[in-house]
């Protein structure tokens, strides 16, 4: 008997993978040329799985402010924010956020893993209720469960059946939650939004959107859908996280209700983390004005999530119903699904495999990631190797057919 024994499952799994040349759980990349292209095994690949969405990790101006912030800051701050570790940047980069989403409140956490888990275990709590979408990210189940309110999920998009679990609390004591994101990260799914505000505010109930993958993508300046779908007003708080879009690490909760500063004192996971290193902080500052101010880097991301989705879909391929810089393929069987990961990498693109339970259909995913910096090369590079991969394996016929594109989830 032994205390691993309960993780006999995950080994059965992880040991079913069988003798590849690579593991997808256990990637190690020699050494990141640029925001696209890396080198992994001793192979240059482009790097199609790393949710990079503006290309910004190798931005100058945000490398250059990194470094002078270690060289005048040192290289960590060894304490909490409640203790020694807020500097003057960690209060500028929350009111440049503030700023940015037009809200008078933001609280800045290490990770933005970070950021659910304090919120969300925080603002609810015994009495009260929180109501998630079926397919929520991990960090958002977490939250939940370190919290004390009660947990009622409904199904995946569906406003009808959130109406219809709300309606059933009506007249029960207690504040109600509901927890969406912008863009779902293994489909690239975005959640309608108009519609889920509409029950919010038809049931009196609190919204709280999570837009990690969609900050910086969607919207007029980026804000995210709850600006593209045009009810900002109606979002309470808004969580986010600075590894995508932001190029850096960390996470934020931004919101205008009065009495939000409070949760600096009652947020356990903000309270007893170590706060981000000021160059975290200033690469993240540079990356948000340049976010800000560059709506170029959205349309060229876009227009690089239309080619992807748009050539795997005329392969012949199943890809999720929105296009996105999320391009998911679904595959039937897991060992074919690594077999065409391997593939990928062999052929030097480097993207994620996900694998159930994990993901929200119980097939797997080669789940890619667009980036404003990828070239319209490397990018049909990708398509000709699903191409050619997929007919290796019997997946696709022998010529793949055309079908018109789907419209961008930048149109809502």
């Amino acid at each position: 008997m032994s205390i691993f024994d309960k993780f006999d499952h995950l080994r059965q799994t992880y040991d079913s993978l069988g003798d590849r040349a690579h593991n997808p759980f256990s990637v190690s990349f020699d050494r990141i040329e640029s925001a696209t292209e890396g080198v992994l095994g001793g192979r240059r690949v482009i790097l199609l799985g790393t949710n990079n969405y503006l290309g910004l990790t190798f931005d100058q101006h945000g490398i250059d402010e990194a470094v002078r912030a270690v060289q005048t800051l040192g290289t960590g701050t060894t304490g909490s924010r409640v203790a020694n570790g807020s500097y003057a940047g960690h209060g500028a980069l929350e009111r440049d956020l503030a700023a940015f989403f037009g809200r008078r409140h933001c609280m800045v956490f290490s990770t933005g893993y970070q950021a659910n888990l304090g919120m969300l275990s925080t603002i609810v709590g015994r009495g009260d209720h929180l109501i998630l979408d079926s397919d929520s990210h991990a960090s958002i189940y977490d939250g939940a469960r370190l919290g004390h309110a009660e947990v009622i999920r409904f199904r995946h998009s569906d406003p009808d059946d959130l109406y219809k679990r709300l309606r059933r609390l009506k007249d029960v004591p207690g504040s109600k939650l509901i927890v969406a994101e912008g863009i779902y990260s293994m489909l690239g799914d975005v959640a309608p939004l108009r519609e889920i505000a509409a029950v919010k505010r038809e049931m009196g109930a609190y919204l709280m959107v999570d837009e990690a993958h969609s900050m910086g993508v969607l919207g007029e300046h980026g804000r995210g859908l709850a600006e593209a779908a045009g009810v900002e007003a109606d979002v309470d708080f808004i969580v986010g996280t600075f590894s995508k879009s932001l190029g850096s690490v960390g996470g934020f909760c931004v919101a205008d209700l009065d009495g939000f500063d409070i949760l600096r004192v009652a947020c356990r996971p903000y309270m007893f983390t170590a706060s981000l290193p000021p160059s975290i902080i200033a690469s993240t500052r540079s990356a948000l004005q340049r976010l800000d101010r560059d709506k170029g880097l959205r349309t060229q991301l876009m227009a690089n999530a239309t080619q992807l989705h748009g050539g795997l879909r005329a392969l012949g391929l199943e890809v999720g119903p929105h296009i996105s810089p999320v391009v998911s393929v679904a595959l039937d069987e897991p060992e074919v699904a690594v077999r065409f990961w391997n593939a990928l990498v062999e052929g030097g693109v480097y993207l994620n495999l996900a694998l159930p339970p994990a993901t929200p259909s119980s097939r797997p995913l080669l789940r890619a990631s667009v980036s404003a910096a990828h070239s319209p090369r490397q990018i049909q590079k990708a398509v000709d190797l699903f191409g050619e991969i997929g007919r290796e394996l019997g997946i696709l016929p022998a010529e793949p057919f055309v079908e018109l594109p789907r419209i961008a989830v930048g149109a809502v």
